[in-house]
């Protein structure tokens, strides 16, 4: 299968502007996703200035850049101003600040105001509740890898917005983003590059694991 005929858009989840500039080459990766604990461990010291260089590399692809405040006047205004970066920039929004309070009212005065918002760390259909001005695009991100953590399966239904799989786990969960009628699904380097092991014959993968056991059990010099 070519990755170009899922019927579902492939964003990279990454804060590194080298790796995110390889990726944006190609033509399956529809889209970026960042967070502020990808950009930790990238070592992104200075926000403006490396979101500026990710645009200078990536200025035709979406890319999410979240808010760091609490606080939903400061929330809001830091996404007017992530949202005036470029054309192709959506607002990170998280679902809920970190008390446990409703985003929904500051969410939907950005998208009155014309702002594309991505609303992030929903975990279900109920937090669905937030009002999006149907003039906007916006994106709805389901952190449904997390939902599996938990031993629980996908409970998102068909959703008449933009819906995004977030959290994946293996390449499995791009097919079930399919099947669960997901728009985007996120996915980070590790898995990207796995998909070539997409429709692999599997008797040669079980032989090319039995050989990698056999070589590591001689080079390690184990004996009985």
């Amino acid at each position: 299968m070519k990755l170009e005929e899922l019927k579902i858009k492939i964003f990279a989840d990454c804060a590194d502007i080298e790796e995110m500039a390889r990726l944006a080459d190609l033509p399956y990766i529809k889209g970026f996703t960042t967070n502020p604990t990808l950009m930790r461990k990238a070592g992104v010291t200075s926000y403006e200035k490396w979101a500026k260089n990710v645009l200078a590399a990536i200025p035709d692809k979406p890319v999410s850049f979240e808010v760091i405040a609490d606080d939903f006047d400061e929330m809001e205004r830091q996404a007017r101003k992530i949202a005036a970066w470029g054309e192709n920039v959506y607002a990170k929004i998280p679902v809920m600040n970190t008390k446990g309070q409703s985003s929904a009212y500051t969410i939907h005065r950005l998208t009155l105001d014309g702002i594309k918002v991505n609303v992030t760390a929903l975990m279900q259909e109920v937090s669905t509740d937030i009002r999006l001005a149907t003039n906007i695009q916006s994106i709805l991100s389901f952190f449904i890898g997390r939902v599996g953590d938990t031993g629980r399966r996908n409970t998102v239904g068909i959703i008449d917005r933009t819906t995004l799989w977030a959290s994946t786990r293996e390449v499995l969960n791009i097919f079930q983003a399919v099947g669960d009628h997901f728009d985007i699904i996120t996915v980070p380097p590790e898995i990207l590059a796995k998909l070539t092991l997409i429709d692999k014959d599997l008797d040669e993968y079980s032989l090319e694991t039995v050989k990698q056991f056999y070589d590591d059990a001689v080079a390690a010099g184990y004996t009985l």
